[in-house]
């Protein structure tokens, strides 16, 4: 499947989760399946989304949140599974949409193109749900076992690199608080 396709497929399992999404492709693609005021897209800041996620899920217990990152992104901040497996919020799902390219930055093969295993570096850090998929049958699946089951869960979507279609709005400080608000902070 294309990332696009997982990530439609995860929009629409969304109800009021709160999404933090890493720059660049899965940006353009969940504001394409579908813009929400519970996005938050973080230009100019690869590398961070699991920790924004991982302090918005410890600050909201609450609620679930979930994070939309990239093979490259997360690479350039492995160490962010340890604090999540050493915290270990209930609440936080992280989605790595795995193309085995830095696609946002000129589509340069990341190690996960010749085999390195992030949900292996999730276990290794005391995460102890994860998963691996490669199609929409068995997203589903894990979909399906996150409503069941508390987290935290690190799940690894093997995706095709597809073109982006859309470009969210570049205004950070809009995004922020149309965020806040959503998530009652106003």
């Amino acid at each position: 499947m294309t990332r696009f396709e997982a990530i439609g497929l995860v929009r629409r399992w969304l109800t009021d989760e709160p999404v933090v999404v890493s720059l660049g492709h899965p940006a353009y693609d969940l504001f394409a399946a579908g813009d929400r005021d519970l996005n938050f897209y973080t230009w100019g800041s690869m590398g961070l989304t699991s920790s924004i996620a991982l302090g918005l899920a410890l600050a909201r217990p609450d609620r679930m949140v979930v994070a939309l990152d990239g093979d490259g992104s997360l690479l350039m901040n492995l160490g962010s599974l340890a604090t999540i497996g050493d915290c270990a919020p209930p609440n936080l799902v992280v989605f790595v949409l795995d193309n085995g390219l830095y696609g946002t930055t000129g589509g340069q093969p990341t190690p996960t193109s010749r085999g390195a295993d992030l949900e292996a570096a999730a276990k290794s850090m005391g995460i102890a749900r994860t998963a691996t998929v490669r199609n929409e049958g068995s997203l589903q699946e894990a979909l399906a076992a996150i409503r069941k089951t508390s987290g935290p869960w690190v799940v690894v979507v093997k995706v095709e690199e597809s073109a982006p279609i859309a470009k969210p709005p570049l205004d950070c400080v809009l995004i922020k608080q149309r965020f806040m608000v959503a998530l009652g902070q106003p």
